[in-house]
């Protein structure tokens, strides 16, 4: 890092601590992330090629090359958009708590309680969901791989899956519990290990690849097919599903803000650069994989080994080179899950230290010896652990809930961004200000996720049975149900209890400079503590 960044970062721990507390909270995790660390945390759980390795499927099928080249650079336009939305509330309140936190401090003092109730929880199982993704993909990976080198002869059964699944959820448990400086440091290697697996994958493509298997530049960039049975136009607009699904977590670096140094500047600072550069390199993986895939996309997808891109793979470098790119592939997605746990330990943490969740006086703890939330790092890890368990319930069921990851988020990242604008509460901007086009962007951001909200409960094929039926809406709406159930339930329900954000830090307390209070923070909306 910089000598003068260095000295920056330190200069401003305390002025870190000052705008925690003027957010009503004291300092309990050390600030061992630098914005270098947490943009490695934030990239690393983008994770461009092992993430687009997940999810071509859901392009191809959609506009085959013209979906996954340009497809991919139409949404990701849209998608930095929310990144810039996201940056600037993320610079004015850096706090653990995020979506429910600013809901909470934007909306209308009349319904804030109950929304930043409905998106902490929302944000919540979000972030379960988001780890079951993740770690599904890897097991399914791992277990790619083994039918690679069996040659075809072993296919995993579901039970084993979810064997190899479990397992992967404990050792992430333990690696999320590490102290927060070794966390950090391991952002590095992260970094390092992401863009390595990116040049071996351009690089090795266009050597490797037999001459048959090379397209034309008409045809990475101009072939349509649409096989998906939805128009041609809604068939690529299902193309938005794998970008929309690779580079998201824009929330992940607001989630460990109380452990970065000069938070309100390396918060925008991290979800920005790695929005763009998860948007950047994957669409030049997508056009590297458009020219050397081959032309034959049914083959691509149908193959036995079950990875449209393992299938890219093996026919361009043999099965000895795809296995050596497959244990990169697998080792990075992995370490997507362990940071995407470490951020989702941070939300539970922050919604149980105001008192919101079951168990929030075991949750709200910091290990002695760590220093991080092992207690709520646990908690994902053990209801990850009993949501898989739908993955015997048939493919559809396990496809729901990966959904709803991305649904749940969206539906997260929209409400503070229009809360902000309709609430009627002031807004204090952080160093990273939009300013005149605040407005406009907020408009575009929001617009885009709620249409993708939408489209993300369509089924994958027009027609449905009860066999090809997207079942995301039941799973999101149960989410939504049974928190809102939990909030109104006579006597024992939220709506007797929760206060929203609670203060950890008496004024007295507070950190020379801090003289505002939390309700001041709020934007000077009627307290409801």
């Amino acid at each position: 890092m910089d000598k003068s960044l260095a000295a920056e970062e330190r200069n401003n721990g305390l002025n870190d601590e000052a705008l925690l507390a003027r957010l009503g909270y004291k300092q309990e995790f050390k600030r061992d992330f630098s914005r270098i660390e947490l943009f490695g945390l934030s990239f690393t759980i983008v994770g461009v090629v092992q993430s687009i390795a997940a999810v071509l499927l859901f392009s191809i099928p959609y506009g085959g090359p013209v979906g996954m080249v340009w497809g991919w650079f139409t949404c990701c336009c849209f998608l930095i958009v929310v990144g810039l939305a996201m940056a600037e509330l993320g610079s004015a309140a850096p706090t653990a708590g995020g979506l429910y936190y600013w809901t909470f401090t934007f909306s209308a003092p009349r319904y804030r309680k109950l929304m930043s109730w409905l998106i902490g929880y929302v944000d919540t199982a979000a972030y379960i969901a988001g780890m079951a993704s993740v770690d599904w993909g890897v097991a399914t990976q791992i277990m790619a791989a083994a039918n690679i080198g069996s040659d075809g002869a072993f296919v995993a059964t579901n039970a084993q899956v979810y064997g190899v699944y479990c397992a992967l959820l404990v050792m992430h448990a333990g690696m999320a519990s590490l102290a927060t400086k070794v966390i950090a440091r391991l952002q590095y290697f992260y970094i390092f290990l992401n863009i390595a697996l990116f040049l071996i994958v351009i690089i090795a493509l266009p050597v490797a690849t037999p001459k048959e298997l090379h397209n034309s530049s008409a045809f990475a960039f101009g072939h349509f097919k649409n096989t998906s049975g939805w128009g041609n136009g809604y068939a690529f607009i299902l193309s938005f599903l794998a970008p929309a699904w690779t580079v998201a977590g824009f929330d992940t670096s607001v989630h460990i803000s109380e452990e970065a140094r000069n938070a309100p500047r390396a918060v925008p600072f991290a979800i920005m650069s790695a929005t763009i550069v998860s948007s950047v390199l994957g669409w030049i993986v997508n056009i590297v994989l458009a020219f050397y895939m081959g032309s034959d996309l049914d083959s691509v997808i149908g193959n036995p080994i079950g990875q449209p891109v393992a299938t890219i793979f093996f026919n361009s470098v043999g099965k000895t080179g795809t296995l050596a790119i497959w244990v990169f592939m697998i080792i990075t997605l992995w370490m997507t899950g362990m940071d995407y746990l470490i951020a989702g330990s941070r939300q539970v943490f922050a919604f149980s230290r105001d008192q919101a969740l079951p168990l929030s006086s075991w949750l709200y703890n910091i290990n002695p010896h760590t220093q991080t939330p092992v207690h709520a790092v646990i908690f994902i890890a053990v209801l990850t652990i009993l949501l898989g368990l739908l993955s015997f319930a048939g493919p559809l069921a396990i496809s729901a809930v990966f959904t709803m990851n991305i649904v749940c988020q969206y539906i997260g990242f929209t409400t503070p961004i229009i809360a902000r604008w309709v609430g009627g509460q002031k807004f204090v901007p952080g160093p990273f200000n939009l300013k005149g086009i605040s407005g406009p962007v907020s408009f575009v951001a929001s617009a885009y996720m709620i249409f993708m909200i939408v489209v993300f409960m369509f089924p994958a094929t027009p027609g449905p049975t009860s066999q090809s039926m997207n079942y995301t809406a039941v799973v999101v709406g149960g989410t939504i149900f049974l928190s809102l159930g939990y909030y109104f339930f006579p006597k024992y329900g939220g709506r007797h209890w929760f206060t929203g954000p609670v203060e950890t830090i008496g004024h007295s307390q507070q950190p020379e400079g801090s003289t505002s209070s939390h309700e001041d923070e709020k934007g000077g909306g009627s307290s409801e503590h």
